[in-house]
């Protein structure tokens, strides 16, 4: 008896140690303020996507109104799972604030948006398309990352969370980082 109870304790001891390094990565990985990191989901191997024909009924919103309002979020946190902006929101999170501000619904996870809308050259984005991207691992090509059109005239820039150095709402062009993990833009708008 005496051997049983030693060795559950050794057991729950390895366990708890376990679980304990775990959670400390995790947070680790979740207050990463370098440049250009971003929290990896593993929304990619479990969500499914939707049927190429997905459509997003737009609501006759003008998408500049829509960029326009995404603009008042900037400086609001990230904030890893969350669509309230008391709280802080991460990429899809505030994709899916912002579209429902609208009354637009779409889908929560950025791995969703893979198969809805139209694929837009860069070079023809406007205010509203959305720009998709790879998660931290651009070998891995899965959507994991996305923002909102803001402009395309001198370069493309687009409005997201993020849990890099800006660590929240922010503007970013689409420099020589992102081009890395650029997927595709998405035009759901008519």
């Amino acid at each position: 008896m005496r051997r049983i109870t030693a060795f559950g304790i050794c057991t729950l001891i390895i366990l708890l140690y376990a679980c304990g390094a775990e959670v400390s990565l995790q947070n680790e990985q979740l207050t990463d303020t370098t440049d250009h990191t971003e929290v990896e989901t593993d929304a990619a191997e479990i969500a499914t996507p939707l049927p190429a024909s997905a459509t997003v009924d737009t609501k006759e919103v003008d998408p500049a109104e829509l960029v326009e309002f995404a603009q008042t979020l900037i400086g609001t946190p990230y904030k890893y799972g969350s669509i309230e902006p008391q709280q802080g929101f991460d990429c899809s999170g505030f994709i899916t604030y912002v579209f429902n501000h609208f009354q637009i619904a779409v889908p929560r996870s950025s791995v969703d948006f893979t198969n809805v809308g139209r694929e837009i050259p860069v070079n023809k984005s406007k205010a509203g398309d959305l720009i998709l991207f790879t998660g931290t691992d651009s070998t891995i090509r899965v959507v994991g990352h996305m923002g909102i059109i803001v402009n395309n005239t001198d370069s493309t820039r687009f409005i997201h969370s993020t849990s890099g150095k800006a660590y929240g709402v922010t503007i970013t062009p689409l420099n020589k980082y992102y081009q890395g993990r650029f997927v595709k833009i998405i035009r759901i708008f008519k």
